[in-house]
């Protein structure tokens, strides 16, 4: 008997849907549940770092290895391997690089080896997609986007799916080439949308009713005096909302909270390690809000702040709808693994 295994390039996973934003988003909440029925494995984020603080890592870089497995409709097995290499703009490469493997949950020999840098884009910008469904003012007008990167873009690609009603987005990045650069093909994009590149995050953050930082910050860049009633807060990245900005919320809400703590590089998690933060003020996890256990935003006035660090499994899902659509369509390089 012969095990086949599929390779799938990054043409073939953009043919396969693999930025296909709305499927995302789809694919992200359904892992978020599954989380909570515990149908899913996830042995936690295996770090690499290159230096030996967070500002190293900021500049020299770091490779992740996250496993996992995911139930339901999925049922699938697999790792993401990815690499991030901040200084990379400078030789005009991506930052990130991610390879995905996955492995037949049954007889558990691998199936797939498929190109996931894309998927692990939309992947992130479909978590602040979810959270900003469940937890901005449904007529959410403007919005500021700190970290004018790869993820500002498909996080304000997730933002106008959920919140149409946008009209308005504010961005900042320390490099003003960048937020120039970022309104330019954004405005082309969505016409219809005012981009408008500023100073300081606080020109845009006092007049938004969404928040979202994406940057490598080593201190906050976002104060808890520009926070506006009825705000959300979303910091997708490292240390970048201050204690204070935490402190105001009504609700503080997570993906996953022991990765976060695992993690621990967000401004939530460093509250926890200091002890200003306790488990039980987390009033919620995506997927609990997700299958109803709790509550989403219950008024326009609440303050609320959302931390994502995500996991393996999102991947997994993401690329899983992909890997059935290759066998379908006979997309991909198929070499004999074990004959």
């Amino acid at each position: 008997m012969s095990v086949n295994l599929l390779f799938l390039n990054n043409a073939d996973m953009d043919r396969l849907g693999a930025g296909d934003m709305q499927a995302a988003i789809h694919d992200v909440e359904r892992a978020y549940v599954l989380v909570e029925q515990g149908d899913v494995l996830v042995p936690g984020k295996c770090v690499m770092r290159w230096g030996s603080t967070p500002e190293d890592e900021n500049v020299l870089g770091r490779i992740n290895a996250m496993p996992g497995y995911i139930g339901g409709e999925y049922n699938m097995a697999g790792i993401k391997w990815i690499g991030s290499g901040p200084q990379n703009y400078k030789k005009g490469l991506p930052r990130a690089s991610v390879t995905v493997i996955f492995n037949d949950p049954d007889t558990k020999l691998p199936v797939c080896v498929a190109d996931g840098t894309e998927v692990s884009a939309k992947r992130t910008g479909a978590s602040g997609g979810v959270a900003m469904k469940l937890l901005a003012r449904k007529d959410a007008q403007a919005m500021t986007i700190c970290g004018a990167g790869a993820q500002g873009r498909t996080q304000l690609e997730a933002a106008l799916i959920v919140r149409p009603s946008i009209h308005t987005v504010y961005v900042y990045d320390i490099r003003m080439e960048s937020s120039k650069k970022f309104v330019e093909e954004m405005s082309a994009k969505y016409p219809g949308v005012e981009m408008i590149a500023v100073e300081s995050p606080e020109e845009g953050c006092r007049k938004s009713d969404i928040i979202i930082t994406v940057t490598l910050a080593n201190e906050p860049i976002v104060q808890a005096e520009w926070i506006k009633k009825g705000a959300l807060m979303l910091n997708m990245a490292d240390y970048e909302f201050t204690y204070d900005c935490v402190k105001m919320a009504d609700k503080i809400v997570v993906d996953n909270w022991d990765t976060i703590k695992h993690r621990m590089i967000s401004t939530v998690a460093l509250m926890w390690k200091d002890g200003l933060i306790k488990d039980e003020d987390i009033y919620a996890q995506l997927g609990q809000i997700l299958d109803g256990q709790k509550s989403g935003r219950d008024n326009d006035d609440q303050i609320i702040y959302f931390n994502a660090v995500g996991t393996g499994i999102l991947d997994l899902a993401v690329t899983t709808r992909c890997y059935r659509k290759a066998l379908q369509e006979g997309v991909g390089t198929t070499l004999a693994y074990w004959e």
